[in-house]
């Protein structure tokens, strides 16, 4: 195990971590700096007989997650520490296995569940909460992953931006089409808003989330993704890769950062939604996080990527489980502290303080069809409608991690005129010819 930690560490040093929980923030990202913060108050809690470690990879619920542990060392008497690093996740683990110091339970991404659970993770097939759920992670017919929450992406809307121009109510399956999108423009810069539209610059947001739509988007994104490897498909005249960058021409060509766009901040995007400066942007659930910091307006949602189409991914947002607990199964953890890390995940999903925190203190939409909390952020509550009329098209999970990187480096060009649409394709296409597949 030490040997492929160590191999992981090597391959990991240019990886992050960052596809569908992605973008809590910039310094979410910053792998200059890694910071592991434990729970000070869970050090001054009773003593147990059995202490675990729990690694959080989502940075805006630490806080959460600390007080968390110090009320569950209080009544369950185990001892628990909550860390956080801002480092790559097959990173930080990598070090932490080459130095046989794992953490016993792993908060990780999708794509580190199929990389790191034949060797480090407990199967956990047996457990009550796998009926409860559709987004647990399988391979080779053992449970791996736990499921954290649902996270989606799609078109973010201020439905009272759009009231304050157009006199009525916004109803976002009025928008399914390109052409039904392109005329709600029209009218909002008709009625005043001169830039109805933000584009978030981050390669994250445009490789891993944007351009991620056009392989989950296609009938077999396996076979899709072997040929682009194989050099067999032309993105350039992809039906799909067509109708999604048309619409993310109208984003563009409507951006109220159009001038400078690869300098536009992130926060000052969201700002600008949130206080109905501008009515659209492309985005997930968690950018709830950036929102409410603002003077948000009290009507926001969100609703699919439109697209001119003859199938129904223009009704679908795109998303699934996002971010993933696995279980230690090396020696140096004891099969107590795994028994005490299993009662855990069962506290998470079946006992109402657990479910509470989900849902009422991280704003987490539950991936478990037995928690019927309300989700209380306008985002998560339009992702837990796509999910429960099962209208979420599934995240891929095995892009390679260098992938959103450096597809997101050529996005950024042309989002910056730098490049135009076939430039764009071809270098798309370059990276998939010489990039490692994923085995899963």
């Amino acid at each position: 195990m030490k040997k492929k930690a160590v191999a992981l560490m090597l391959t990991a040093a240019v990886a992050a971590s960052v596809l569908a929980g992605c973008g809590s923030s910039s310094a979410a990202t910053d792998t200059a700096t890694t910071a592991a913060a434990t729970s000070e108050s869970s050090e001054a809690a009773p003593a147990g007989d059995v202490s675990i470690t729990i690694f959080n990879s989502k940075m805006e619920i630490q806080d959460q997650m600390e007080t968390m542990a110090a009320k569950y060392t209080e009544e369950k008497g185990v001892n628990v520490e909550v860390y956080y690093s801002s480092d790559t996740v097959a990173q930080h683990l990598a070090t932490k296995y080459a130095s046989n110091d794992p953490y016993t339970i792993s908060m990780v991404d999708a794509k580190d569940i199929y990389s790191l659970a034949a060797d480090h993770a407990t199967d956990l097939s047996d457990q009550d909460w796998v009926k409860d759920t559709t987004q647990a992670i399988s391979i080779d017919g053992k449970v791996y992953g736990f499921p954290v929450c649902v996270e989606a992406r799609g078109i973010i809307y201020n439905a009272d931006a759009i009231k304050k121009i157009t006199g009525e109510d916004f109803d976002p399956t009025s928008v399914a089409t390109l052409d039904d999108f392109k005329a709600l423009i029209e009218k909002l810069k008709a009625g005043g808003m001169e830039s109805p539209t933000g584009v978030m610059k981050e390669d994250w947001s445009l490789g891993a989330h944007y351009l991620s739509e056009v392989y989950e988007e296609q009938d077999d994104p396996d076979a899709f993704i072997q040929g682009l490897h194989d050099g067999t498909v032309d993105l350039n005249s992809d039906p799909r890769f067509t109708s999604l960058m048309d619409t993310f021409d109208v984003l563009k060509d409507n951006n109220y950062a159009k001038a400078s766009a690869i300098s536009a901040e992130r926060e000052v995007t969201e700002q600008k939604l949130a206080e109905g400066e501008i009515a659209f942007m492309f985005g997930g659930n968690w950018d709830w996080s950036v929102i409410n910091a603002y003077d948000y307006t009290e009507n926001m949602g969100m609703m699919p990527v439109p697209q001119n189409t003859d199938d129904d991914y223009n009704t679908k947002l795109v998303g699934g489980g996002s971010k993933y607990f696995f279980i230690d199964s090396s020696d140096s953890t004891s099969d107590a502290q795994r028994q005490a890390a299993e009662d855990f995940l069962n506290w998470l999903v079946y006992d109402e303080e657990g479910q509470s925190f989900i849902v009422n203190d991280c704003s987490l939409v539950p991936a478990f069809s037995n928690i019927t909390l309300e989700v209380s952020d306008p985002l998560g509550k339009s992702v837990k409608a796509y999910a429960d009329s099962d209208k979420l098209v599934p995240n891929y999970n095995y892009a390679p991690d260098d992938h959103y990187s450096i597809a997101g480096a050529s996005f950024q060009k042309y989002l910056a005129d730098q490049i135009d649409r076939a430039g764009f394709a071809s270098e798309v296409q370059d990276y998939w010819k010489g990039a490692t597949l994923t085995e899963h």
